[in-house]
């Protein structure tokens, strides 16, 4: 790590937490890491937006750790558990060219904000390398806009989440109380310096459209908090229609979670903060009279379903369905030949 870079982990403000911890000294920050990048898991994905996914799927690489502890968490496992390993630079390079020769249409960065700076490196020594297809950079935004800054010219494609504008609510969920402010700053910027361009793409007759630069920012509406979402929805008239795609989420899904009872404790007295259950028929209807009343340019929004096969557990070396994605590298076996 050059010295450059080791100033962001000797003393942590990378996020907004600004926790100080010393992680070049083998400490974990609030996210749970130290100075190393550590991946679980790296696939092609086809559960992201139609945009993101296209023709080929999503490369995408699932980090481990967070800056975030949300109650809800779908990928707690490598979020608030730890589950990965340590990558070194030539490593990540590898899994990227994997990526890409197996058709992906980007790299798709889930949960990097704790690891910015290092890894701005890898994605340069990656593209260096023969890396081609975009960068998508796929976050909570509980981030800073100082470390954002590092991404510039490097990352075309953000996948930020707009979680609540409640910061009762981040309090409670996310253990950020000031995640709203924090979330809308970094959203902001990645509007400001990355306009939408959307091509076309051709494969076998048949023609579908690619994001190739820009925002596509993401709300999952909490079951019982219709009025959080809509806040959500009128903040993001104002300052995201026409410059950024919004794509509304009414996938929520209660997580068997398997940790223990000291934990579960926590996490059972925070969902109380919500209705800890799948959204209902009347809710998607309600949304759906939201969405046609504000009228957004480009919207997506996803069909009511009770399914919940989907949910990961990334101590498989397919954490997914077979229908979701395909896994090219895990951190029990590495680079797989399926």
């Amino acid at each position: 790590m050059s010295t450059n870079i080791q100033q962001y982990y000797t003393f942590c403000t990378q996020c907004p937490r600004k926790c100080g911890t010393d992680r070049t000294a083998g400490k974990n920050g609030f996210c749970g890491e130290t100075d190393s990048i550590r991946i679980a898991v790296a696939c092609l994905h086809f559960g992201e937006e139609p945009l993101v996914t296209v023709h080929g799927g999503s490369g995408t690489i699932f980090f481990t750790g967070c800056t975030l502890r949300c109650a809800f968490c779908q990928n707690y496992q490598i979020s608030q558990q730890g589950t990965g390993r340590v990558v070194s630079p030539g490593e990540f390079t590898e899994i990227c060219l994997r990526l890409q020769q197996n058709g992906a249409e980007n790299i798709n960065l889930v949960t990097g904000s704790h690891i910015i700076p290092q890894l701005a490196e890898y994605l340069k020594t990656a593209r260096k390398a023969g890396v081609t297809i975009p960068y998508c950079w796929n976050t909570s935004s509980y981030e800073s806009v100082e470390m954002l800054e590092l991404l510039k010219n490097t990352v075309s494609i953000w996948l930020p989440d707009l979680k609540t504008l409640s910061n009762e609510l981040a309090k409670k969920l996310f253990a950020a109380e000031d995640y709203p402010d924090a979330a809308k700053k970094a959203v902001v910027w990645m509007i400001k310096h990355n306009p939408l361009k959307i091509s076309k793409k051709n494969k076998n007759g048949i023609e579908k459209e690619k994001i190739e630069q820009g925002v596509i920012i993401r709300h999952l509406f909490l079951p019982g908090h219709f009025e959080e979402t809509a806040d959500t929805l009128e903040w993001l008239k104002k300052n995201a229609d026409g410059k950024a795609i919004i794509s509304l989420m009414s996938q929520y899904t209660p997580v068997p979670f398997k940790e223990e009872e000291v934990h579960l404790a926590k996490r059972r007295e925070a969902l109380l903060s919500i209705e800890n259950r799948l959204v209902n028929k009347t809710e998607d209807e309600d949304l759906r009279d939201l969405i046609d009343a504000y009228n957004f340019d480009y919207l997506f929004y996803q069909d009511l379903s009770d399914d919940t096969s989907w949910l990961p557990d990334f101590y498989r070396i397919q954490p997914f369905s077979n229908v979701l994605a395909k896994p090219i590298w895990h951190w029990t076996t590495g680079f797989l030949n399926l």
